[in-house]
């Protein structure tokens, strides 16, 4: 099997996607977590149950599909350009996202002393930097990004509405938006701060509708947490 290159792109494109149903999938679970009673939603296996959910749908709807790498925005022809995207990328929301965790959020009366003990903070900053970021945005990306957000534009683009609003799919955008930033793991981790995840979301989101570039939201994701890791840390260790 070979690689799909740049000539491959319009075929893809073209060809009927099947199974872009199976993303309501983890959509669902997340919105059936806040059903849960207290007790139960505790459970890290339960938090952690939409995400399990979506990469099984995931390998289910690859093994129904051709040119899954093209799909999800993962051609190697796009790595370099998707590698320069999401760095600029990345130390924006990274230097904006620090300022408003360090600045604004004490100064409108949220506590941050929490997030050392979160599990990020108990991991050594020489393995969570990059090595841990690094593997943590390929497969957050790959499942919020490039399976939900990809697939739910590819449902999008079958209802029968304004055509320019079928291209830039904003229901798909606000809806992986969402599920991204009430995450159930996301939520019970950065607490009040998860709220920051909803316009990571809708930015990176953005970035994959343009360009269609996966690699370019990996890299965002990367090296914005590396940015707003490096100065939490030193912001709660000094």
């Amino acid at each position: 099997m070979r690689a799909p290159g740049p000539s491959d792109a319009g075929t893809a494109t073209r060809a009927e996607e099947r199974g872009a149903a199976l993303a309501l999938l983890p959509v669902a679970a997340t919105l059936d977590y806040y059903a849960l009673p207290e007790w139960l939603q505790a459970q890290w296996a339960v938090q952690f149950a939409p995400q399990i959910l979506a990469y099984l749908a995931l390998a289910l709807w690859a093994s129904r599909n051709d040119a899954v790498l093209l799909r999800l925005g993962l051609a190697p022809h796009k790595f370099g350009k998707g590698l320069a995207i999401g760095l600029i990328a990345g130390f924006l929301l990274g230097g904006l996202n620090s300022f408003v965790i360090l600045t604004l959020v004490p100064y409108l009366g949220f506590d941050l002393t929490f997030l050392k003990q979160t599990p990020h903070a108990h991991v050594p900053p020489f393995l969570m930097v990059p090595w841990f970021i690094a593997g943590i945005a390929i497969f957050v990306e790959i499942n919020f990004r490039g399976f939900l957000l990809g697939r739910l534009v590819a449902l999008e683009s079958g209802l029968r509405y304004h055509q320019s609003l079928r291209r830039h799919a904003p229901l798909a955008l606000i809806t992986g938006a969402l599920v991204f930033a009430f995450d159930p793991f996301m939520v019970n981790t950065f607490r009040h701060l998860h709220w920051i995840a909803l316009w990571d979301g809708l930015i990176w989101g953005i970035i994959l509708q343009r360009t269609k570039n996966l690699y370019a939201t990996i890299a965002a994701h990367a090296v914005e947490v590396i940015v707003m890791y490096c100065a939490i840390r030193s912001a709660l260790m000094s």
